[in-house]
């Protein structure tokens, strides 16, 4: 019985004194490996960027075109355009809508407008066709605004995906799997210490004859 008992208690001995960097380790390659497959099964994507200007009429100011540069930027990625974009970019609205993205600059009239795609060619049509149809949609109301969108610059095929490679994502995996290990150890419980069990206290000679004196 005795036997059984220690041979039972073995797995447990043993896996208590694992050290605790080999957690650490475990948890830095569980995610290199799992960053790395996330890179390798990603589909690589490409980004296209075309930029529109806004220009001052001779009824306004560029104070004027930079606040509907402002504007224009909110609304290039509403139904409204993306609509009419659709159809010279050979793809659905919610494709658009999903992989079209604008910026402004906060310094000048100027609008931003990048697509995303795994398909190089695909994306710089999608981000051409949304700033036409924002530079179409814009000029439409230009006597009213006094500002007009121009294109300042079409979007080229990219050369390049613009996504995390395999080893970057990797890289990453890595440090976070061993970033969530060393939390792991930080807040696992910890074994108490035993507390030493106080000796029990036997009388002196002298203490003992004043007891049984008294008695």
């Amino acid at each position: 019985m005795t036997e059984n008992t220690n041979r039972a208690a073995r797995p447990f001995v043993r896996a208590r004194a694992v050290p605790p960097w080999s957690l650490l380790a475990a948890g830095v390659v569980a995610g290199g490996l799992l960053g790395g497959a996330y890179g390798v099964l990603t589909p690589a994507g490409y980004t296209a960027t075309s930029y529109v200007i806004a220009v001052p009429t001779d009824k306004s100011d560029t104070a004027t075109a930079q606040g509907f540069a402002q504007a224009y930027g909110r609304v290039a990625t509403q139904l409204a355009v993306l609509g009419d974009a659709q159809v010279w970019a050979g793809v659905p609205v919610d494709t658009l809508r999903r992989n079209v993205q604008t910026e402004t600059s906060p310094d000048a009239p100027m609008i931003a407008v990048s697509a995303t795609s795994p398909h190089p060619m695909q994306a710089a049509d999608m981000a051409n066709a949304v700033a036409r149809s924002l530079t179409q949609h814009a000029n439409d109301t230009k006597a009213d605004t006094h500002v007009e969108l121009l294109q300042f610059s079409r979007a080229p095929k990219p050369s390049a995906p613009t996504s995390a490679s395999a080893k970057v994502t990797g890289l990453v995996g890595a440090s976070a799997g061993g970033l969530l290990a060393g939390l792991t150890l930080l807040v696992r419980p910890r074994r108490r210490t035993e507390e030493p069990v106080p000796q029990a206290s036997v009388p002196g000679p002298t203490v003992a004859a004043d007891v049984h004196g008294q008695l």
